[in-house]
């Protein structure tokens, strides 16, 4: 037979465990949606690198001829 204080002390634990269980999923949830962002992010960085670059070798190509 159980205790009645061991089978409270279960139930919190339970209820502890199932609170954390739940923080983590919100935690989980909250960095896919940061590593989604930084993706973008990273994507608009590699696109405006190409364009910087693009540009400066069209820059670079006109100072050549023109002098």
């Amino acid at each position: 037979m159980s205790r009645p204080g061991a089978t409270q002390a279960k139930d919190r634990l339970y209820a502890q465990l199932a609170s954390s269980l739940k923080n983590m999923s919100r935690a989980v949830g909250q960095t896919a949606d940061l590593m989604e962002q930084l993706q973008n992010d990273l994507d608009a960085m590699r696109v405006l690198a190409g364009t910087h670059a693009a540009q400066w070798v069209a820059y670079s190509n006109s100072a050549v001829f023109s002098a």
